[in-house]
């Protein structure tokens, strides 16, 4: 059976390992870094122009893939919210000792509070831990795109994508 964003509708192992924007394992460890699971050769380029620190670059044919310049990140976020594809997030291994801190676009109303416990997606829609909602971002330099800030635990830092807000809140 196929599996990969073609057929299922999210990305697979390989298709994420593949992604030029995916940040090595031990650049991870060393503080907040984007997370580009971009894919798709379609033609745009805004993350590249919104990164101040010129971490990420498209080159000449606007078609080709983000490649993230890991060493050039400083987990800023500015990328996040311009992404037209929703596919750029920070990850920050290094928030706690058992935590990481997550940043994500999110167009979905309710809007969390910070404090709110939230539950936390995969890929695939599925719930597979709680978080709390550190801060929430919604400016008119990010476009109105919000960007929540989350915690959760650390195993799940490279899984988790998004929030669905639960029908009242959690204890």
């Amino acid at each position: 059976m196929e599996n990969g964003l073609e057929f299922t509708g999210y990305l697979s192992e390989k298709e994420l390992k593949n992604c030029p924007g995916y940040p090595a394992e031990e650049r991870l460890k060393k503080g907040p870094v984007a997370v580009i699971e971009c894919i798709q050769k379609i033609p745009c380029n805004p993350c590249e122009d919104a990164c101040p620190c010129k971490a990420i670059s498209i080159g000449e044919d606007i078609t080709d893939l983000p490649v993230l310049h890991e060493e050039k990140c400083k987990g800023c976020g500015l990328c996040i919210s311009v992404c037209p594809g929703q596919a750029i997030r920070l990850v920050n291994q290094t928030y706690s000792e058992n935590e990481a801190a997550i940043a994500f676009p999110f167009e979905f109303l309710p809007l969390p509070t910070s404090g709110d416990k939230v539950c936390a997606v995969n890929r695939k829609g599925e719930v597979v831990t709680t978080g709390r909602v550190l801060k929430i971002i919604n400016s008119r330099k990010n476009d109105r795109t919000p960007v929540v800030f989350i915690s959760i635990p650390k195993k799940w830092a490279l899984e988790v994508v998004s929030i669905k807000l639960p029908n009242k809140k959690l204890e």
